[in-house]
């Protein structure tokens, strides 16, 4: 690692505030990491230098006035691969699909105004699921804003209750420290989307760039070690608990703790439940795996958390889709709440014992003090809490009725998808009942395979989110769940997969309707349904209608390949046919049932211990063992 370049002592005296250096733990963070000799250059240069400087090889964006300045030194840039997506939402969810299947930071540009604001979601979205991304946007001259010039928006304004942190640049000698701070921000500590807006002004100014430059970010210092004295009550009071449960969240894999987790929970022995953030960080296929908890988790997990006596939470949040009615939740248990985020121990939930850090330091020490103390107190054993949970797991797996209109399982398609596209594979699901039953019904192993928008549940979010992981793995198949509602926001990015050859595959599981709102019309307002239907496939009484649009016509206007699957018995072979075809785009239009269901449910509002396995069907969690 090289040694940092000295700022000037004007620069010095003038930002004392600045006298932080870049550590040899932010390396990584600087790609090559090597010091560059002052130099020469317009701030839009300055841009392009520093994103090479930070590793940066692909971003996604699309240009516009008050960004043009930045376009033109980034085309003669040898390292960085600019894909020109069809709308800057689909810049945005591409970039946290980068971010999500990498782990690097996504990058995404937009031009000032509408470009701006179209990037809101995204951001929304990354804050939410705490995805490592920055997003450079063009402003206005610094000399106009605030009059309302052409194309103005306070995207900063706008942006901060979204992201995790925001910058306005006025001035072209501050864009490699805003640079540097920016990614730095968005990778550590608990990740975030972060927001870099430059004037147009300071982009055309001439200023000197040398790299890497100074952190100026004194009061911005994540606690990455746990209290020792924290992680050993918790060691003893596992080692003390009859029924308690690994609740996991997405903070494993953002932490890259998985194997890490994994030793402590064999160590442990007790189960794991992982959220629907969490799925990979954990392998499905392990006897210790009771399944997802939530408002469509299995029963056995949502009983395992609803009956525990101790919640070891590691890396989640307690939102209220694993909760449901909060005061009823997990009534017997006291809490373990780890977390990189200070501010999400207790939020929901007081924390018996609170540990603030890092999950990849916490949990190998954590795991070594539950074997100190186990090593003089003997193993625990949990043999009547997993008979229970056995007992639930045996009666009430996961599952599907079949439609009674003849047509597809849509749960079965999505199962077929991923038995023949293994764990190898990404899936990354738009918002509904596809993106649940492909939670459900999809085997993942590995962290990092399934991508989703969690949080802030953006329809739309699979198309783009799948260009972007493709971008970042492009030996790995990729697929997009996304149902015929979600498909018609975003599938504008097809033009974009097949011009740039992104191989991506959809699943389009075409209900003809919003499906999960005609789950909640059928369940709550007495099968009125009132706006959910799309025409995409069958009218309203049932019927074949001319369908708007056409999907498979519609994926080879795009210069992509459109299939169709019609019945069962043609699944795997449509399957079968999309995996044979790599050299562009693929659109499968599955027509499957428009009743069927998601199951497992917690209606909203009640107590998980509600939970129903179909229509007015409820488990009984206290049945004799």
């Amino acid at each position: 690692m090289s040694t940092p370049t000295q700022e000037s002592p004007a620069a010095a005296a003038a930002h004392p505030e600045r006298a932080g250096r870049i550590t040899t733990a932010d390396a990584r963070l600087y790609g090559p990491g090597r010091s560059t000799a002052p130099e020469t250059m317009t701030g839009s240069q300055a841009i392009v230098r520093s994103l090479e400087e930070l590793g940066v090889t692909d971003v996604f964006g699309i240009p516009g006035g008050a960004i043009l300045p930045t376009y033109d030194p980034l085309m003669d840039s040898p390292v960085i691969n600019h894909i020109l997506v069809r709308h800057e939402q689909g810049a945005g969810h591409a970039a946290q699909g980068y971010a999500m299947a990498t782990g690097k930071v996504g990058v995404c540009f937009a031009t000032s105004g509408p470009g701006a604001t179209n990037l809101v979601t995204p951001l929304a979205d990354a804050h939410m699921d705490s995805v490592p991304m920055v997003a450079i946007t063009g402003q206005v001259n610094a000399s106009v804003i605030g009059t309302d010039a052409f194309q103005e928006a306070d995207i900063v304004g706008i942006a901060t209750p979204i992201t995790k942190h925001t910058f306005l640049v006025t001035d072209a000698d501050e864009i490699p420290q805003v640079m540097a701070e920016a990614f730095h921000i968005a990778s550590s500590g608990r990740p975030g989307p972060v927001l870099v807006d430059i004037t147009k002004s300071a982009q055309a100014a001439t200023t000197t760039f040398s790299w890497p430059p100074r952190l100026g970010l004194a009061g911005y210092k994540p606690v990455t070690r746990g209290h020792a004295k924290q992680i050993r009550e918790a060691a003893r009071m596992i080692a003390a608990a009859h029924r308690p449960v690994f609740y996991i969240g997405g903070g494993i894999i953002k932490a890259e703790a998985h194997q890490e987790f994994r030793e402590l929970a064999e160590t442990a022995g007790a189960p794991v439940v992982n959220t629907l953030m969490a799925r990979g960080a954990f392998p499905d296929s392990h006897p210790l795996n009771v399944g997802m908890p939530g408002m469509h988790g299995s029963v056995s997990a949502v009983a395992a958390l609803q009956q525990a006596d101790l919640l070891i939470t590691l890396g989640a949040r307690f939102d209220d889709r694993v909760t449901g009615q909060l005061d009823t939740f997990a009534p017997e248990a006291k809490v373990i709440h780890a977390d990189i985020d200070p501010a999400e121990i207790s939020k929901n939930r007081y924390a018996d014992v609170p540990i603030v850090g890092s999950l990849e330091a916490i949990i190998p020490e954590l795991t070594a003090a539950l074997r100190e103390v186990t090593a003089s107190t003997g193993a625990p054993d949990y043999s009547p809490w997993w008979t229970r949970l056995n007992r639930l797991r045996e009666t009430y797996p996961l599952g599907w009725t079949e439609p009674e209109d003849g047509k597809i399982a849509p749960q079965k398609v999505i199962q077929r998808i991923g038995e023949a596209s293994g764990p190898e594979a990404v899936y990354a699901a738009g918002v509904g009942q596809h993106q649940m039953w492909a939670a459900q019904f999809i085997g993942y192993e590995r962290p990092r395979q399934w991508l989703n928008s969690g949080g802030l549940g953006t329809m739309g979010y699979a198309v783009p989110a799948a260009m972007g992981a493709a971008v970042g793995n492009p030996d790995r198949t990729v697929w997009a769940i996304d149902g015929d509602g979600c498909f018609q926001m975003t599938n504008q990015e097809l033009a974009t997969c097949a011009i740039n050859k992104i191989p991506i595959k959809v699943a389009v599981i075409n209900n003809s309707s919003l499906g999960m709102v005609r789950q909640w019309q059928t369940l709550f307002y007495e099968s009125r349904y009132s706006n959910t239907h799309l025409n995409t496939a069958v009218s309203p009484s049932g019927e074949q209608v001319v369908r708007i649009p056409d999907f498979v016509a519609l994926a080879e206007a795009y210069g992509c390949a459109g299939l169709r699957c019609e019945r069962e018995e043609d699944i795997d072979s449509v399957i079968a046919q999309a995996l044979e075809i790599n050299d562009r785009p693929v659109v499968i239009d599955f027509v499957v049932s428009r009743d069927s269901m998601v199951w497992p449910m917690v209606p909203a509002g009640v107590s998980n211990s509600d939970i129903q396995v179909a229509r007015n069907l409820t488990p009984d969690f206290d049945e004799e063992d």
